[in-house]
């Protein structure tokens, strides 16, 4: 469904509900069933009537969402603000809940339910969730109740997602997924249904682009099932987290000159690795794996501050589990953890993509790297002794492991 016609679909139910008209998005018997609108809530009481009759989700993502006192929360296509007004109440009056949604005529519903409520910790606003007009950092948590499957461009819904995020922040929405690709057929025959299918995301494909945005920690919940592979899904996902003013994202060509100026210094102190001289872009790229790799950054600045980065130990598959890590750190900017949340973030997204080993090789004079490494996970599997002769002395390596406990058992 085209951007204008979800708009005007949305505009229309609006209306409806000022006009004091109860309002449903699917059919009657799936509305009835308590998969759609209030049904899935427990704690609407004292909520505007306005609010309740313009609930038209498919699930309940504040449940999920745990909300403390004194966050910021998002709501992603609020409509009539019933998931934004039960935020406000979570977050209390330090706390702040913004919603936002495409219709006009949603927004002011959605604003006129939250001065029925009094709630004065909550803002709605204007505009579509492929361009969020919010900061980068500026919220908690990011919530969404089968909105992100109405859009044409979800790749940019989650890019979005992740800029207002804040370091440590986290994904959890409602959602309408399935568990294979549709034929036509059968599409037809669930939108008819469930009035909200056309264009959803598959279980595997909603997955992979969370990972490719830079979330980690993914999960999908199946919540109910509606027949001809569709489902209504919780979706949940984490922001890596490390220290204010620096931000953990996956790595783009346009890093390509800082990447490798911080690996050309981590080879220059000797400890780092065989190699002295750091390979070209296009030599960097073709070693790395395309995924797992990551860059911590300023978030003022975009300055680069450190990188992590996977190998494929063998191209044979009983190995696709298989990877070598490399991890360095600006030479200014050590010490003050951005290796350990760089690595922690890496070991995440390993077992999201289903590594089962992550392994390297570390020079026993690597003090702060073998310490790092043991803290987080990995072992001592034995030393490779006098195994490379490096500027012109025999060095021995101490080869480490980290075994998934999820990924590979």
């Amino acid at each position: 469904m085209a951007h204008d016609e979800v708009v005007d679909r949305y505009s229309g139910l609006a209306r409806a509900v000022l006009a004091g008209e109860s309002v449903i998005d699917c059919t009657t018997e799936e509305f009835d069933r308590g998969r759609f609108g209030t049904a899935g809530y427990d704690d609407t009481a004292e909520l505007p009537d306005g609010a309740l009759r313009a609930s038209l989700g498919c699930g309940n993502p504040v449940a999920v969402a745990e909300l403390r006192a004194g966050q910021i929360v998002l709501d992603l296509g609020s409509g009539g603000g019933i998931d934004v007004l039960l935020s406000a109440r979570r977050v209390g009056p330090y706390g702040k809940a913004y919603g936002l949604d495409a219709s006009g005529d949603m927004v002011e519903l959605a604003r006129h339910n939250a001065e029925q409520a009094g709630a004065t910790n909550v803002e709605f606003l204007h505009g579509t969730i492929e361009a969020i007009p919010l900061p980068p950092h500026a919220v908690d948590v990011v919530i969404s109740n089968c909105v992100i499957n109405l859009s044409s461009d979800k790749a940019a819904v989650l890019a979005e997602a992740f800029r207002v995020l804040k370091p440590g922040g986290r994904f959890g929405v409602s959602d309408v997924v399935t568990d294979r690709v549709l034929n036509p057929e059968r599409t037809a025959a669930a939108e008819q249904r469930i009035g909200c299918v056309a264009g959803s995301l598959t279980i595997a494909d909603y997955r992979d682009l969370l990972l490719t945005t830079g979330f980690v920690d993914a999960s999908i919940t199946l919540t109910a099932d509606h027949g001809d592979g569709v489902h209504s899904a919780i979706i949940q996902a984490t922001k890596p987290a490390i220290s204010p003013g620096l931000e953990i994202r996956p790595m783009r060509d346009a890093d390509a000159q800082q990447v490798l100026a911080i690996y050309q210094a981590g080879l220059d102190t000797g400890q780092a690795s065989f190699e002295s001289i750091a390979p070209n872009w296009a030599g960097f790229t073709a070693a790395k794996l395309p995924h797992l790799r990551y860059v911590a950054t300023n978030t003022e600045t975009g300055q680069v501050v450190g990188w992590v980065a996977a190998s494929a130990v063998s191209a044979r598959p009983v190995y696709a589990g298989v990877v070598e890590h490399s991890l360095y750190v600006h030479p200014g900017c050590q010490a003050h953890g951005i290796g350990r949340a760089l690595l922690t973030a890496f070991i995440t997204a390993a077992e999201d993509a289903g590594v089962w080993t992550i392994q390297s090789g570390v020079f026993p004079e690597n003090h702060a790297s073998l310490s790092l490494h043991q803290a987080l996970g990995f072992r001592v599997v034995g030393t490779r002794e006098r195994i490379g002769r490096h500027q012109g002395v025999w060095r021995d390596v101490i080869f480490i492991e980290r075994r998934s406990v999820a990924a590979g058992n």
